[in-house]
């Protein structure tokens, strides 16, 4: 029996596993001659617990491996079928399914979304009437990013899109880019309706079966009853610690797919061969798999990926459920998927042909960018760069910019101020129709906040009437609250976590 690593992976022990249990690679087709090693290094200098990658070829998978460990302070390897949250990859798939039911001539990319869901409403009468089912599948639909409206909180589906009617416009329709999952929470309640079965059934039944992801599941709601699943992993007080996982299933049809690079392969795969699977069946017609992949906004830079400052692509676009960019002369399309600990990267480069699958157990762990481009520069051919050292060094640098920026903010802090009143008169709940509700008690002499399940901890005084959380889920790091007292010097609401909640009458 081997003897477990401690909880903080060293790189020998890590190397160790790697080369003990980890599923042998088979022959490396030429133009991958040395990835093997080079991924298994780079798990080691990104300390990264766990990751898996898959590569496609012309419809065939010529590299599927698992590097590392599942969870820290255990052995169990990961391989080729272990469960990751693939996270807003997930978003693809939903395109998909709204691309079945096209085919079907059930519905129209350009339908307003108000043919197939009369309740769904937006602030702007006019972007109720006017909103396309491809707006949603867009982030173009004119609102700004809403995840408050989900991560961390118990609100219902249902519920988190009934709020969208108080969502204010962020700007004209179809003018910007915002990213936006409780859109795509929406696109997939158009794929219910329509369909008439659950989002997760059709997901099952129109990509997962007949693609033979066997292992893949549609939600986190199973999770505890699968045998082969990666824990989720951040950097903690400077270390790598193991954490808890962040479901986002009531928004699934942006991000709630958990599944193995095995799996997702196969799903690459179909989509190089213009939707059809390797028996010839056809999920797709060719032409709705190219308008998936035809750009339909542009993307600011600001909005797109970092390693964008150093692939300096000439173009940044956004299709159906991917980013998009040139790339030495290639058009690519990939997307992200994050989430609380884990991370994933999905990335096409259709006119060689190639699909790249990446997915690891650590939070914004950047070496997925890193090997997605080595692979394509493998298949590319000609002068490549080595991406895992590169980007690594950029990304390294991007950490002490934040550290800076957070160092700086601190300072901006007023010293000898005290607060207004005394402490217990701060307490009480205060509630914003759009965001929830934040309750402010008092226990051992200090103010505790609670919004959610996500943000909870206690506030420390920062100077005047504003205190600092920190969370006891400390990787979501901390926030600043305001007291706002009204004329009376009362408490009236709390400014924080970017909204206004105003306190409720005793």
């Amino acid at each position: 029996m081997r003897r477990p690593c401690p909880r903080l992976l060293t790189a020998a022990c890590l190397l160790a596993v790697i080369a003990a249990v980890a599923p042998a690679a088979g022959a490396q087709p030429a133009p991958l001659e040395g990835f093997d090693a080079a991924v298994a290094t780079a798990v080691r200098d990104w300390e990264t617990p766990g990751l898996a990658v898959a590569v496609v070829k012309d419809g065939q998978v010529i590299f599927s491996k698992g590097y590392g460990v599942r969870a820290l302070g255990a052995s169990t390897p990961v391989g080729p079928g272990t469960l990751f949250a693939v996270g807003s990859t997930t978003k693809a798939m939903t395109a998909a399914l709204v691309g079945m039911l096209v085919d079907e001539k059930k519905l129209a990319w350009d339908d307003p979304v108000s043919k197939h869901l009369p309740w769904l409403h937006l602030s702007d009468p006019y972007l109720t009437r006017e909103v396309t089912v491809r707006d949603l599948l867009t982030h173009r639909a004119g609102l700004g990013n809403a995840d408050y409206l989900w991560y961390g909180q118990p609100t219902e589906p249902r519920e988190i899109l009934r709020r969208v009617r108080l969502l204010p416009s962020a700007y004209s329709l179809r003018s910007s880019f915002i990213y936006q999952n409780v859109m795509y929470a929406a696109a997939g309640a158009v794929v219910e309706a329509v369909s008439g079965q659950p989002w997760e059934q059709v997901v099952r039944s129109r990509i997962f079966e007949p693609l033979g992801m066997s292992g893949a599941i549609p939600t986190a709601a199973t999770l505890a009853r699968q045998p082969d699943v990666a824990r989720p992993h951040a950097i903690v007080d400077g270390k790598v610690r193991e954490i808890e996982n962040a479901s986002t299933d009531t928004v699934a049809p942006a991000g709630s797919v958990w599944a193995g690079v095995e799996d997702m392969a196969k799903w690459s795969a179909m989509l190089l061969a213009r939707g059809k699977t390797p028996s010839g069946r056809a999920l797709l017609a060719p032409e709705t798999v190219d308008e998936l992949f035809t750009p339909q906004t542009m993307v600011t830079r600001e909005a797109f990926y970092p390693t964008a400052r150093l692939t300096k692509p000439k173009w940044t676009t956004y299709g159906l459920g991917w980013f998009q960019q040139d790339y030495r002369g290639h058009a690519v399309d990939y997307h992200t998927g994050s989430i609380d600990g884990m991370v994933a990267i999905h990335g096409l480069l259709r006119d060689q042909g190639v699909g790249v699958v990446v997915l690891a157990n650590r939070d914004h762990a950047e070496l997925r960018h890193a090997i997605m481009f080595a692979v394509f520069d493998r298949f590319i051919g000609g002068a490549s760069r080595d991406w895992i050292a590169e980007l690594k060094t950029f990304y390294d640098a991007l950490d002490r910019e934040s550290d800076a920026a957070r160092r700086k903010a601190d300072a901006t802090r007023v010293a000898g101020t005290t607060p207004s009143l005394p402490l217990e008169r701060y307490t009480g709940t205060y509630a914003d129709p759009l965001r929830g509700e934040v309750v402010v008690t008092l226990d051992g002499g200090r103010l505790h906040a609670r919004y959610g399940s996500a943000f909870v901890g206690a506030l420390e005084h920062w100077h005047h009437d504003t205190f600092r959380a920190t969370w006891k889920a400390a990787w979501r790091g901390t926030a600043l609250a305001t007291f706002v007292l009204d004329a009376t010097g009362q408490p009236s609401r709390i400014e924080a976590m970017g909204g206004r909640f105003t306190k409720r009458d005793p």
